[in-house]
């Protein structure tokens, strides 16, 4: 499970960075067309693309600190162990979501490279963001299954 913390922390930094290639992108776009009369062309398929790989690479990490949106105001009276097992089942189902986006995003993608497919200003490949979502998805995928057999370990987040 650490390799998986370590490689999901990998991932979000990588997403950080390209949020942060997104935020620089978008003001010299504002700033070119409010003082130079030219803005970057086609910025928001560029933003609408790194946006969507961005979202994809921080999954893992959500789910290995367990940041996923949990309602217990149902289970707020139940036993620890009777929580423990429905987190566990709540990963297993998580575990074969990413599992199938994985799996169709990485059709999409191959489908999408053979197609030659492209953003319609700059021609850019779309294959290029399945390519970058497919990992994060497939990761998140396993760290959910690690946490199915493994448990929840609070500390496995540090200590990576």
């Amino acid at each position: 499970m650490r390799i998986l913390v370590l490689l999901a922390r990998i991932s979000a930094v990588l997403a950080g960075i390209l949020l942060t290639f997104i935020t620089v992108m978008t003001c010299a776009s504002i700033v070119g067309r409010e003082l130079l009369g030219s803005a970057i062309t086609g910025d928001f398929e560029l933003s609408g693309a790194a946006t969507g790989a961005a979202i994809a690479m921080f999954m893992p990490w959500c789910q290995a600190k367990r940041g996923n949106i949990i309602v217990d105001f149902f289970t707020a009276s139940c036993s620890p162990k009777t929580n423990a097992v429905m987190d566990r089942l709540g990963a297993l189902l998580l575990a074969f979501c990413f599992g199938v986006l994985a799996w169709r995003t990485g059709i999409g993608g191959l489908s999408s490279y053979v197609s030659n497919s492209g953003t319609m200003i700059l021609g850019f490949p779309e294959w290029v963001v399945y390519a970058c979502m497919t990992p994060p998805f497939a990761l998140t995928c396993l760290i959910a299954f690690g946490q199915v057999f493994f448990g929840f370990d609070d500390q496995l987040g540090e200590a990576a």
